[in-house]
């Protein structure tokens, strides 16, 4: 992930669609939200709520409304990046600078920040805990050391063990997961911890 410390550092690292994203920021900065970084990126807010984000990658920018599946997309132009994945987010990509019509834009803009403003947002169900999978329990129980690690990770950790486990279809898959996590289990750290 970008570590960027300003929308001017952001841009200035993605060359080759400068023009684009800043006519995409003179977009959200024409109306009321504020602007900051958050993930290293472009983030548009109402109220201290996320409501759009800008971003640039290989083959195009793009607009990401956080809150994206409550608006009424009169001209299909938003995608669900993810799939069965993502429930609020969506996508609107533009693959040349002469998509970005600033009319064409806004009322997608405004409606996102009346929505937010009318508290319409997608609630995150907390996930229910995932069941030990059989081949993580047998290495625990037989490795003192092992589960003495483990139960020392927060509730969270564990649980990216287990669903890494567990989401495995094939045995042999699940064993290997078992023998590339045990070194971190044992050094404390997390699964994904060198994403965070």
């Amino acid at each position: 992930m970008e570590k960027n410390t300003s929308v001017e550092e952001f841009i200035s690292k993605k060359a080759d669609w400068k023009e684009s994203l800043e006519l995409l920021r003179s977009i959200m900065l024409s109306t009321e939200m504020e602007e900051t970084i958050k993930w290293g990126i472009p983030v548009y807010m109402i109220e201290g709520k996320n409501v759009i984000g800008i971003g640039a990658f290989k083959s195009y920018v793009g607009i990401w409304f956080y809150q994206g599946v409550f608006l009424k997309d009169p001209h299909n132009k938003l995608i669900n990046a993810q799939e069965g994945k993502t429930k609020g987010l969506r996508q609107w990509r533009f693959n040349t600078f002469e998509e970005i019509d600033k009319e064409f834009v806004l009322p997608y803009v405004h409606e996102a920040i009346q929505n937010q403003k009318d508290s319409k947002e997608i609630k995150i169900e907390k996930s229910k805990d995932v069941e030990m999978p059989e081949e993580l329990q047998a290495i625990l129980m037989s490795n003192s050391d092992l589960k003495t690690c483990f139960e020392q990770l927060t509730p969270f950790k564990q649980k990216e063990y287990k669903e890494y486990i567990a989401t495995a279809k094939r045995e042999t898959t699940r064993i290997s997961r078992v023998e590339k996590i045990t070194p971190m289990i044992l050094d404390g750290v997390g699964l994904n911890d060198k994403y965070r």
